[in-house]
């Protein structure tokens, strides 16, 4: 099942997008479910997985939960994640570019072919936005590029608890300039789009092959399009989840993406205006303005 949270009346409000409806289950029970993290505590005391306990809840309350229409609700990201990390060169295509980008040889195509996956910090909830809010590129970079990726949601005890869409904007001219510059290639205000919903694991699993479509607009006319699936990643999800978990505590609700396998081409660069919209089988389209910062 997928997950959305939306305003409502302002207030945030928790549902289960089935079609073109958006289940509003925030008033299921006694103490109001408020985020994905409610139903996974929920979930495990009834030794359920999440995705049984929404069925249960929508079936015990078929005249009690309010359906809304998808398209005229303002959906915002599905959690706040107190961390958001990262992991690169998960697929070929992205080892390859790297390689060119950097005209450093050898480090990228190692981390391709190691047994330790590259992992690093993204940003923190202030930095991430939702659908339909504009993402940043860096006032100081003259390349700049979505990353269109499959993010997992991490539980409590490390487990994932579901996936979702996100954006890891990153600053191609400052990385090649040098690797050890990589946190400022990717780190910055708006950096982060995740979104527009949680799918369940017991939906796709804990190792899910999705397709995978980014498409850029620019003055109303697509200008970019890519395609990828999570079938074409050399790192498992459970790798990357161990390695990212390794002596590091990591909060509940915190997100991870799992690296990119869409590239533009060497010379597009994202620019004010643009739309960016990611496409993720089950989990839906994040689309997101592009601002200068």
């Amino acid at each position: 099942m997928k997950i959305v949270r939306f305003i409502l009346r302002d207030e945030v409000r928790l549902g289960v997008w089935v079609n073109e409806e958006v289940i509003d289950i925030t008033e299921a029970k006694d103490d109001k479910y408020q985020s994905i993290l409610d139903l996974s505590i929920d979930a495990k005391r009834k030794n359920r997985s999440i995705g049984d306990l929404l069925k249960e809840i929508i079936t015990e309350n078929p005249q009690g939960l309010k359906r809304l229409p998808f398209k005229n609700l303002k959906i915002i990201k599905p959690i706040d994640p107190p961390e958001v990390w990262g992991a690169g060169v998960t697929y070929k295509r992205a080892e390859e570019e790297r390689e060119k980008e950097t005209g450093v040889k050898g480090i990228y195509s190692m981390v391709y072919k190691a047994k330790r996956p590259e992992i690093f910090f993204k940003a923190t909830n202030h930095r991430c936005v939702g659908p339909d809010e504009e993402i940043g590129i860096r006032g100081d970079s003259n390349w700049s590029v979505p990353e269109p990726e499959l993010a997992f949601v991490l539980g409590f005890d490390g487990e994932i608890i579901g996936f979702t869409a996100g954006n890891d904007v990153s600053s191609r001219d400052i990385e090649a300039a040098n690797p050890l510059y990589l946190s400022q290639a990717k780190i910055f205000e708006a950096c982060c789009a995740i979104g527009p919903s949680i799918v369940t694991v017991d939906e796709v699993g804990l190792e899910p092959k999705l397709n995978i479509e980014c498409r850029i607009f620019r003055n109303g006319n697509m200008i970019f399009e890519g395609k990828t699936s999570t079938e074409q990643m050399k790192r498992s999800i459970s790798e990357i989840r161990e390695y990212l978990l390794k002596y590091n505590p990591v909060p509940p609700g915190s997100v991870c993406l799992t690296g990119t396998g869409i590239i533009p081409p060497e010379d597009f660069s994202l620019i004010e205006g643009d739309i960016v919209e990611i496409e993720i089988e089950k989990i839906g389209i994040l689309k997101n303005k592009v601002k200068l910062l």
